[in-house]
């Protein structure tokens, strides 16, 4: 498997993960979202989205969209989970994961941020703020959603929310987020980061980190 990955995207970064987690190998081709790589005319005949991340099986499909690779991956290599067997414990890992996913991610993207930049004057200062309003406010959410004394986000395994969560919270210390009302989460993103498959995943342990 190849996967079409830019070491700071945080999409990217949740795949990874899985895929340790699965015990797969892949081959990284690294995308330059800096330089636009993504919207060249080769990348876009893998990737119409113009995003990151791609996974490219053996066979020639193209996958795209991380939630959709992440839940392939799943049904491919189903152990270690990343969902429970149980219809309501699999719906809590769900929404906590679709909140970092669908609600935090999309507004701080960085087509997002460079849209309000580009088109809507906001400078590097007030860009930052939007991003940070937004973390803190879903993480703040995500952390609520979280059952007490477990280990992880949903147990004694890492799942589908702990993928996200790990994400969001590189981009959270990179950008500089207040994260003292955040103590459950970054107690659990240590315990993460211990384990091997987490801590390939790293950004700053890709090939195309600088």
């Amino acid at each position: 498997m190849k996967l079409h990955s830019y070491w700071r995207s945080t999409t990217s970064y949740r795949v990874r993960i899985a895929l340790n987690l699965k015990g797969l190998t892949y081959e990284t081709v690294p995308v330059d979202l800096l330089s636009g790589a993504q919207r060249s005319p080769a990348y876009r005949a893998l990737n119409p989205g113009a995003g990151v991340p791609t996974l490219e099986l053996a066979d020639g499909t193209v996958l795209t969209q991380s939630l959709a690779i992440l839940d392939y991956l799943d049904h491919l290599v189903p152990e270690p989970p990343l969902l429970p067997a149980d219809p309501l414990d699999r719906a809590h890992v769900q929404a906590a994961a679709h909140l970092v996913a669908l609600d935090i991610h999309p507004v701080n993207n960085l087509r997002i941020i460079n849209r309000l930049k580009t088109e809507h004057g906001v400078d590097n200062e007030a860009a930052k703020a939007w991003m940070l309003h937004w973390m803190a406010e879903g993480l703040a959410a995500f952390q609520q959603m979280l059952p007490a004394n477990t280990r992880y986000c949903f147990g004694d395994a890492p799942m589908l929310a702990d993928i996200c969560l790990v994400a969001q919270l590189y981009n959270a210390h990179r950008w500089g987020l207040d994260l003292a009302p955040f103590a459950r989460l970054l107690e659990i993103e240590r315990d993460l980061l211990i384990l091997p498959a987490f801590d390939a995943a790293r950004p700053e342990n890709q090939p195309d980190a600088p």
